[in-house]
């Protein structure tokens, strides 16, 4: 006896649209079903399998930089990425991943393509396939003192620190780290071009907006939660209410020119 529309549309609701196998095995197993309503789900497995093979090209596409490494001789090769450079308050954070060179994930682009239900999902992937995966924090009163390139860069330093492997090569974000004695190679846009530098970005940028949150915690009435510390609306009109607090970054408020400034 034949299974009924409801069973099938069932399995097909259990079928993850990553699974490609699944899909191929659903595509096949009622592709010949004459009911209306099954023909739909066929089509629908098939619309999904050529969205999965677009997406594994883009990715393949993405890997163009590690697989020269690899040509080279290059079996652990890092990407490095950083979030938090623009904003009036809090840290900014640097992320640091070993990716496998089989390594899948679909999806993965540069965190600012990504929405931030996406990210989290993507983050939790990353931390479990990778070889290794680290960040680096550098809080508002260092990037004060040495300037936000520089902050940028001890960050990263110490994203790398913490891995819990070495890398050989490192694949960065449009930036050569000072005193690193690993090879680099400074990709422009390397967000959206590296799939390690990709998953790096991810990193950092869930790192950030989880700090954030906790300083929306102690600091509600700015807004923390919300816009993560940039420069908006909300973010000047409470800093022209309240006055700094202690994660704003003093320069970059003098540098705004103070239109901020405490209301009288």
């Amino acid at each position: 006896m034949a299974e009924t529309t409801a069973a099938i549309a069932e399995r097909w609701k259990n079928i993850s649209r990553t699974d490609e196998a699944g899909l191929i095995h659903f595509a096949e197993q009622f592709g010949s079903d004459g009911r209306t309503a099954v023909r739909k789900l066929v089509q629908s497995a098939e619309r999904a399998l050529r969205q999965l093979e677009k997406e594994k090209k883009r990715l393949e596409e993405m890997r163009c930089f590690e697989r020269k490494c690899e040509e080279d001789g290059y079996t652990l090769i890092c990407g490095i990425d950083e979030a938090g450079r623009g904003p009036l308050a809090g840290p900014v954070v640097a992320g640091a991943v070993i990716l496998p060179d089989d390594c899948m994930i679909f999806g993965l682009n540069d965190s600012k393509k990504l929405t931030a239900g996406k990210r989290v999902e993507l983050y939790e992937e990353i931390m479990e396939k990778a070889v290794a995966a680290g960040y680096g924090i550098v809080g508002p009163q260092r990037i004060d003192e040495i300037n936000i390139l520089q902050a940028d860069y001890e960050a990263m330093c110490e994203a790398i620190g913490t891995l819990r492997v070495m890398p050989q090569i490192l694949l960065n974000d449009a930036v050569t780290i000072p005193q690193v004695l690993i090879p680099q190679i400074p990709i422009v846009h390397g967000d959206a071009r590296s799939l390690s530098i990709a998953a790096a970005s991810v990193i950092a940028k869930v790192t950030r907006d989880r700090l954030m949150v906790e300083y929306d915690a102690v600091y509600p009435e700015y807004g923390f939660a919300k816009h993560k510390g940039y420069g908006t609306a909300e973010h000047y009109a409470a800093l022209r209410k309240y006055g700094p607090c202690p994660i704003h970054r003093r320069t970059f408020l003098k540098s705004s020119g103070g239109s901020w400034g405490k209301s009288s």
